[in-house]
């Protein structure tokens, strides 16, 4: 099914319906958008039918100094039966050939009062928003001092109870149980809660609770772009953990690497506290402080030394 139609724009941006209105269950599957002043000129061989195509005062004023026959069949050409929409800004007056050509093929003709490029910039927003590629993982997001950390592990692991527990530490949740991922542009990840698990949080043997209703607004947060990712799992014996912190594991989320802790969990651990650290030394490293290297440095220094003493 489409992500987006002709008419989930003209709901967002308030945009006027002129004619075409048959069509504005089109589907729109690019963020790109076409300003055709060459197409107006004649030249239609890479005529990007697909996108959205944008008339500004240029386009609009060019067209009015085209002779009657060439203004009919251009704007004829414009309304393509791929084409989703076309949208005239800044309020002008639409010529009469484009409102003719588009009532007939079924093309969608809108008006914006914003001007040609801040419309533009903002149409490829939301459209990118919308149509980026979009997984879902089971886990829960909380952002931590600006980090937005994913926690992943096996069901009843305990990702719900230590996100309770960060919560009270004065974190902010975003989702739990089920993360919704999409990649905005590369290397950005954003996540986000579907919409009926919105501000919710299930805690086994004490149910659903809503965070916002228990801890304030300032407990929840709509959308988080993700950084790290904490992977929770039942502690092994037979399975060596990193104990010093310089091999940085990584997980692919859609085209996007992002950086994956490993921790152990067993009675006894505060995996709150540790998660908030690990979140704080993630953002250290990111500044170029990283306490795993300097322990090695100084390491490598006192055995150099030692060497250097029997010699």
């Amino acid at each position: 099914m489409a992500k987006v139609r002709t008419e989930d724009i003209i709901k967002q941006f308030d945009l006027e319906l002129i004619s075409g209105e048959e069509g504005i269950h089109k589907p729109i599957t690019t963020s790109d958008i076409s300003r055709p002043a060459l197409e107006l000129a004649g030249f239609f061989n890479y005529y990007p039918a697909e996108r959205v195509q944008l008339l500004g005062r240029t386009e609009i004023v060019f067209s009015e100094g085209l002779a009657q026959h060439e203004r009919k069949e251009r704007m004829e050409m414009l309304c393509n039966d791929t084409t989703p929409a076309i949208v005239v800004s800044r309020g002008l007056e639409i010529p009469d050939e484009l409102i003719e050509a588009s009532e007939r093929n079924s093309v969608p003709l809108m008006r914006t009062n914003m001007k040609t490029t801040r419309f533009s910039s903002k149409l490829t927003n939301y459209l990118d928003g919308k149509l980026a590629p979009t997984t879902a993982v089971h886990g829960v997001l909380v952002d931590i001092y600006g980090i937005g950390v994913l926690i992943t592990g096996q069901s009843g692991v305990g990702k719900s109870e230590t996100a309770l527990a960060l919560i009270k530490r004065g974190h902010q949740l975003v989702a739990d149980d089920c993360v919704e991922i999409r990649q905005i542009e590369e290397n950005l990840l954003v996540g986000s809660p579907p919409d009926l698990l919105e501000q919710l949080l299930e805690i086994r043997g004490l149910g659903i609770i809503n965070v916002m209703t228990l801890f304030g607004a300032g407990a929840v947060r709509p959308s988080k772009k993700i950084t790290l990712t904490v992977h929770m799992e039942t502690w092994d014996e037979n399975k060596h953990y990193d104990r010093v912190g310089l091999d940085e594991e990584t997980i692919k989320i859609i085209d996007t690497e992002i950086t994956k802790l490993t921790v152990p969990v067993r009675p006894g651990r505060n995996l709150a506290v540790i998660i908030e650290v690990a979140a704080m030394n993630f953002r250290l490293k990111r500044m170029g402080v990283n306490a795993a290297q300097q322990f090695t440095e100084r390491l490598a220094q006192v055995i150099q030394g030692g060497e250097d003493g029997i010699v």
